[in-house]
């Protein structure tokens, strides 16, 4: 029995050590390694593990490098966790996606402080933030592209000239991307409320952007309207969603309603008649040009830039990539480029839509 127990002993010993050696190589996520990134959440929108995830790996894959991916789960504290595990096990590129600008300016300080750099990834921090580069979509023409959407679909269902009541659900206030839609709506909105061609209707950020609560809040705008919202500039199309479960279950018609991340659910709703739109980013080429950044910086040089962006007084470099406006007339472009499977959306109810 005792010569049977060190033999296991010794087995399991020799797995651990087969395990470690394993560790950080390009074909694993695991804890020690060059790059790591820190992704916000798998609720707000599904686009972080159905998409940047899976478009990360093949990017790191590509690149050779060594890579671990974390999911905070929406929870600041864990995510500073795992960026000091990260930079303890040696991380020498941060990719982080802010949950909000306190805790990713402390885990971008922390960073620097271990001689590792960052790149934010999607959104950006803000003031004081000693990042490389910021790689990311313009922010403020996908808020122009939906703001547009709800104009065209008020146009097309023919309330355009009859005063419309616009309402305006924005994404979580910690993010600075939602300020960044949100101007990019309001520029398109704000001269129509102005000139009375619109009626400004309820306006209201979605805590977190969670998505139950979204609903919520605009159940709570219908009542306070009499139900009469007739379009809907919402921030992505989680919140878009969570418009259109509402109106279901109140039995109204759909109206008006933009969105953001070209999630197989936003485009069943776009061709199901429940969404005007979506807005299309680029996952694969965020995910590259943020993986070709990292190499850069392994290697002490400067990463590819389109541009810079303000940073308090200072400018930081820049890659922003254009988004896309998806609508019933081209979705299949979304099939077409390897972004959404056609069995993801043409099933159930939406299959006699496609």
């Amino acid at each position: 029995m005792k010569k049977l127990s060190i033999a296991i002993l010794v087995t399991a010993l020799a797995v651990g050590l087969m395990v470690s050696a394993t560790a950080g190589s390009a074909k694993s996520t695991a804890t020690t390694a060059d790059i790591c990134v820190l992704l916000p959440d798998p609720k707000s929108s599904v686009r972080w593990e159905t998409q940047d995830r899976p478009a990360l790996v093949a990017a790191f894959k590509k690149a050779k490098v060594t890579y671990v991916i974390n999911n905070a789960d929406g929870d600041a504290q864990k995510q500073r966790t795992q960026a000091d595990q990260c930079l303890a096990n040696g991380a020498k590129v941060v990719i982080l996606v802010s949950l909000d600008a306190g805790s990713s300016l402390a885990i971008e300080r922390a960073a620097v402080a271990k001689q590792a750099k960052v790149i934010e990834y999607d959104r950006q921090v803000g003031k004081g933030s000693p990042a490389s580069i910021y790689i990311s979509f313009d922010g403020k023409a996908v808020g122009v592209l939906q703001g547009r959407g709800v104009v065209a679909g008020l146009r097309a269902n023919g309330t355009y000239g009859n005063k419309p009541v616009v309402a305006r659900l924005n994404g979580g206030e910690t993010d600075n991307n939602s300020f960044l839609f949100k101007s990019g709506y309001d520029s398109i909105l704000n001269p129509l409320f102005n000139n009375g061609t619109f009626a400004k209707g309820p306006e209201q950020f979605v805590p977190g952007w969670d998505n139950q609560k979204a609903r919520t809040i605009f159940e709570q705008m219908l009542v306070r309207t009499g139900n009469k919202i007739d379009g809907v500039a919402a921030a992505n199309d989680g919140l878009a969603n969570a418009v259109v479960t509402a109106l279901k279950a109140k039995k109204l018609k759909p109206i008006p309603l933009s969105g953001q991340d070209a999630t197989a659910q936003g485009v069943q709703n776009i061709i199901s008649g429940w969404q005007s739109m979506t807005v299309h980013k680029e996952y694969k080429k965020l995910a590259t040009a943020s993986a070709a950044a990292a190499v850069a910086l392994l290697k002490g040089q400067k990463p590819k830039q389109t541009g810079t962006v303000p940073n308090g007084s200072k400018k930081l470099p820049a890659f922003i990539i254009p988004p896309v406006s998806i609508t019933k007339a081209n979705y299949k472009i979304l099939f077409r480029d390897g972004y959404l499977k056609r069995s993801d959306v043409c099933r159930g109810e939406s299959r006699q839509y496609c």
